[in-house]
This record gives structure tokens, sequence and C-alpha cells, in this order.
């Protein structure tokens, strides 16, 4: 598995021992471009290019102006520390003091924000055949669904990612990498980038939108937080595929024995995934009553079946795994070996062992071949085979060749940000920001939050998403300000055409009445 958009948890938790826990087609026009001819590039100082261009958002043409570039951002003694690079697409001849503006990343952590960019939001698209594998020559397309319909878009790379690079490391300075590599130094980091950036652009008074995927959901907890009490104030939060907790992942719970909560709550998401591969041994013809069904059986009868642990009798035991059979397709004999908890990697492998294929973590609509058929665990993701070099050569083709910027500098899709810094001070156990969140909301309660879910996302389940969001703790009026929407998709929803334009719609919709 790479390292990018995925909240890749299976890598990590393994990597790291669980005691550190306990503490368009775009038209260009004229080009104004700040760096030097040099291809010796100084990353102590901001770099811009302004380009000018069109897109069609379902049959409306939007003219805007695009900023690439980086931004610097200083430690109290006013010394560069870190450059980070972004784009900032504002439309055309509109007062930007009341036009919506949305800060968009992507998650890892240490992923670069290329694929909410050329996937979901901007105004050109990369060309995919859905999940069919797309070959070179790769291309992008006029985004019939960029967000610039409702507000001006600002994608930021996140520390260490993209074209952006860590000065002081550079330097030699001792904090290095460390000063950003960690849930709240990286929360530091873009918070201080937003705060820069509506300075620098002058958008202090425009109505402000977080919209994060993946750890980028988790990133969005701890910074708008930071930002509120900061006097930022933030008209929305949008979330998609979320994580609040790692305790609640199912790639990890066979390292948190004792804790069941993530076999339940990634079981609609076995039963969703199995429903789309027609491995259920009586198949639904309806996927969402189903699904119903299957979230009032995994925190009812699965729930306590689970709490009794070895308590419970032989007779229930069996009915259980019978049932889950009925719900996952997995054979009965399969889920009694796994004492009836069965994890992502190993659902990922065996649901299409018969076939020798393995599905997609993140997306279990994609299916590949299994390295290892013999193997407990799924070894790779198929989605990742199936568009990361459509992504990376679409991208880095559009940012030299329409954006104007990049010249003599390496993009990074990734980022080496380990070992990522997990501890928090005062926080003890996995982490956590759901006191984050809730402690932004408590603070501005006309705080909007929207979370959006697809059904095939085996990364964060869809069901344990809705779970953080019940339990968040504060007032529970304060749940009326948070709204579901749901997608038959995976964790990149925007990878389905027919998502992506729900997406978009909801998303549009969001903005709207937040702001009345």
């Amino acid at each position: 598995m790479k390292l990018k958009h995925i909240l890749n948890c299976f890598v990590f938790l393994f990597a790291l021992s669980f005691s550190s826990f306990a503490q368009v087609k775009k038209e260009s026009t004229s080009v104004k471009v700040d760096i030097s001819k040099d291809t010796v590039i100084n990353f102590k100082k901001p770099q811009k290019s302004v380009t000018h261009g069109s897109v069609t958002v379902e049959g409306k043409r939007i003219s805007y102006d695009a900023t690439t570039g980086t931004l610097i951002l200083k430690n109290k003694e006013d010394s560069p520390t870190i450059s980070m690079s972004y784009v900032y697409y504002m439309k055309s001849d509109d007062d930007p003091s009341n036009r919506p503006i949305t800060f968009i990343y992507n998650g890892g952590p240490g992923s670069a924000t290329i694929w909410l960019h050329m996937g979901a939001w901007g105004p050109q698209r990369v060309y995919l055949n859905d999940t069919s594998r797309t070959k070179a020559p790769y291309k992008t397309v006029n985004n019939d669904y960029s967000l610039l319909d409702a507000s001006d878009l600002v994608f930021i790379d996140a520390p260490g990612t993209g074209f952006g690079e860590v000065i002081t490391k550079k330097m030699g300075g001792a904090g290095e990498g460390k000063d950003f590599f960690g849930i709240d130094q990286d929360g530091r980091a873009f918070a201080d980038f937003i705060t820069q950036f509506i300075t620098d652009f002058n958008r202090w008074s425009s109505p402000k939108y977080l919209f994060g995927e993946s750890y980028g959901t988790f990133r969005s907890a701890v910074v708008s937080n930071l930002l509120q009490d900061e006097g930022v104030g933030l008209n929305g939060v949008i979330l998609l595929s979320q994580l609040l907790t790692y305790e609640n992942m199912s790639d990890a719970a066979n390292e948190h024995p004792g804790n069941d909560k993530p076999f339940e709550l990634a079981l609609p998401s076995f039963a969703a995934t199995a429903w789309y591969h027609h491995k259920l041994p009586n198949q639904p013809a309806q996927l969402e009553p189903f699904l119903k069904e299957v979230e009032h059986f995994a925190l009812n009868d699965y729930a306590v079946a689970l709490n009794k642990g070895a308590s419970l009798d032989s007779v229930s035991f069996d009915q259980m795994a019978e049932k889950l059979h009925q719900y996952t397709g997995l054979p009965a004999e399969y889920i009694r070996k796994a004492n009836l908890r069965v994890s992502g990697p190993q659902f990922e492998q065996a649901l299409l062992g018969k076939e020798d294929q393995i599905t997609g973590r993140l997306d279990s609509r994609f299916a590949g071949d299994a390295i290892d058929p013999l193997s407990e665990y799924a070894q790779y993701d198929p989605m990742d085979s199936y568009i990361d070099a459509a992504f990376t050569a679409a991208f880095n083709n559009y940012v030299r060749t329409e954006l104007k910027f990049g010249k003599g500098m390496k993009y990074k899709t990734s980022g080496d940000v380990h070992p990522w810094d997990f501890k928090r001070k005062g926080f003890l156990g996995f982490p956590n920001v759901m006191n984050d969140l809730a402690h932004a909301m408590v603070y501005n309660p006309g705080l909007k939050v929207m979370l959006n879910m697809g059904y095939f996302d085996l990364g964060t389940p869809y069901f344990e998403g809705i779970y953080e969001m019940k339990h968040l703790p504060m007032p529970k009026a304060l749940q009326k300000n948070i709204e579901y929407d749901f997608y038959n998709s995976g964790h990149m929803v925007y990878l389905h055409p027919e998502s992506l334009k729900q997406l978009h719609d909801n998303v549009v919709r969001f903005i709207n009445s937040s702001l009345k």
C-alpha cells in the first residue's frame, strides 16, 4: 500500500509500538510568473504563478483566476520553517468578501492533495473508466462537477508533500520534520497556513469551510478547534470518509483485544461489498434496506454475542457464525475459525478467495489478483493500482502546462513523514480527536458539519463514521447541526461518476444552506 490520500493505518499501527499511544478544459490566457528562470529554487521565499481559465459546471460557464505557489510559515523569531504548496481558484469578477472559500486537503498522513484536486473539485478532472483500468496516454477533461460554482477553492498540500519543503530540515535545524509530522504539529501548520492565507489574500470576511478526506477528516477536527479558538470563524466542516479515532479501525482490531467495536462497525461495509460482488447466499434486490438490517444486527445481537466473549455458549456461537455467513458471504467455517471476528484485511483476502482475487480496501468495488492466495491478509489495494499512475501523470502535466508552475521542482505525491507523532498532551489510548470537533461545535453552536460516506469503503467504514458522530461529547441538541450523506462508491467517492454528481450537489446545497 502507498502512503497518500488514505488513512494507511494498517502500516502505521504495526510500525509503531502501541505503548507510544498511551501518552475543464481550462483556457490559459495572461500569465504572471514570479519564479526565477533559474532551476535553483529558494524555498525560503514564496513563489507564485497566476493564470486564468474557465470551467463549465452543470452547463454554467465560470471564469476564474488560478494562483499556484508556495506559502512560507515562520516561527516566533520570524525565521522561515516550512514552505507549503497550494493552488487557489477564485471566481473572476466576484466580490471575494461575500464569496465562500473552502480549504481542501487529502490525508495519509503524508499525502499531497492531487486526489481531491484532480478527482473531485478542480476545474479539470483526470479521465477515468471508473472501476476499469485506465491506460496511458492519460488526459484531463472539463470537470462538470467542480465546486467552483459554490465556492472559491484552496487546495493545500500537507507539510513535506507537493512542492513544499521543510526549511528547517534543509538548514540543519534541530526541529526538522518533527515540528510538522504529528497530530498536533500538522494541525498547527494547517491552521497557521489558513490564517496567513486569508490575511495575504484578504479573505477574512469570506464564509469559510474546511473539506478533508480520510486523515484529512482527523485533521479537520484539530484545525477547526484551533481556528475558532483563535478567532477564525468557520461556517462549515465537510468530512469525506471519516475517522476520528483509530480505536475503531478494523485494520488494527486484532491488535487491541477486548475492543470489539471495530468488528461491529465494519460489518455493514462487509455486507455491502458482498452484495456488490454477488457473494451473499440470499442476494437482496436493494442495498439500503439490507444495510439497515445489518446495522441493527451489528449493534444488537452481534454486539451482545461479542461482549460475552468466552462465555458465549456453543449453540449461540454457531448460530452467530451462520448469521454472519448470511451477511458477509464468507464461509461459516472461516468465521468460526476467526472467533466471529474478521478484520478488514482478512475480509479483503477471503471474500473472492475462490477466484484467487482480493477486493479493494478503500473501494471494495475494485478487485485484483492476489499476490499470495494463501495469505491471511490482502497485500495491496487494487484500487491504488488502477488510479495512481493516471492521477500522478495528469497532475504533473496540468500544473506545468496549464498552471505554469513547477519548473525545476519535484512534486511529491506522498511525503516521508515518518515516524508520525501520534502522542498528544494529556492524551491516553489510541489517537482520538472527537473532543476537538465537539469543542469546536460547542464553541460555535452555528457550525454545520457534513459527513459524506461511501458504502464500499473498508478503510474507514461508513457505519464507523456514523457511530463516532453520534458519540461526540457535546450537548445532544447540537446533533441537529450534523448531516449525513451516503454514496454507492468507496473511500474516494468521486471515482464513481454518478456519485461525484451527487457529492457535488449535496455539498453545494450544504454550503448554501449554511449561509442562511
